[in-house]
């Protein structure tokens, strides 16, 4: 099973200029920590298509990327986010005809001139339902994933593309510890550790006395625990004190 690298890419000028709250971040991240995923990276970016796209580019480098966008799906001028889709992920835009299908009938004559405009996605693209106006969004690859920016209409969508296609993360093993010294007495230590072992370090001030909280994770059992012993054998070499978390 890959090792997925999750993204949020949330588009809207008015959460930078204040006009609006942000609830999208927050969503992912717990989705994702309940099936032991997390993510990569959160973007919120402007309303800009040149940025759009830098950072949509930015994210399909990534071979193991996985994205959530949110917002700039819409029919009005300020809706980028289906043009910029179509030429970052796909090789041009269309008339998806199972889009068209559900705008007109929801909308029937009122979809003409604008709302139809929603049905002209990105190449080979697969429809995200929306459970509130049945506007739909879209995906890619099964790993790129556009949804409106309205939470109950984004959230759902999001679920459900978890669900369906990255439902649980492989099982991580790990060790938490809290040294009773500051972080710089251990990066010695640190660096001896191999790249396959995720290593966190957090400083923190207790009482006037400086502490380091060290975290290390990965996917083999034995690993772990190889190198999780190995850190506290150095603690106790160092005559440093820690106590399991």
């Amino acid at each position: 099973m890959k090792d997925y690298n999750f993204y949020s890419v949330i588009i809207g000028s008015e959460l930078l200029n204040g006009r609006r709250k942000d609830s999208h971040f927050e969503f992912v991240n717990k989705e994702l920590l309940k099936r032991g995923w997390e993510q990569k990276a959160n973007f919120v970016i402007k309303d800009d298509p040149l940025f759009m796209e830098d950072v949509f580019r930015l994210i399909k480098s990534d071979k193991n990327s996985v994205m959530f966008c949110f917002g700039g799906i819409g029919s009005t001028p300020d809706d980028y986010t289906r043009e910029v889709a179509g030429k970052v992920f796909s090789d041009g835009m269309s008339y998806h005809d199972e889009a068209k299908n559900i705008i007109l009938e929801k909308m029937g004559d009122r979809a003409y001139p604008h709302r139809i405009k929603m049905a002209y996605l990105p190449n080979n693209s697969k429809l995200l339902e929306n459970p509130i106006n049945k506007m739909p969004g879209f995906y890619l690859e099964n790993r790129f994933f556009f949804t409106p920016g309205f939470p109950d209409m984004a959230h759902p969508m999001v679920k459900w593309a978890l669900d369906n296609f990255y439902p649980k993360a492989p099982k991580s093993y790990n060790c938490n510890f809290i040294a009773y010294t500051s972080e710089a007495e251990l990066i010695d230590i640190m660096k001896t550790l191999p790249k396959d072992i995720e290593l966190s370090c957090l400083p923190q001030l207790q009482d006037g006395k400086r502490t380091a909280e060290i975290f290390l994770s990965s996917l083999d059992f034995e690993l772990t625990t190889k190198w999780c012993s190995y850190f506290k054998k150095e603690l106790d070499k160092l005559d440093i004190k820690y106590k399991e978390i």
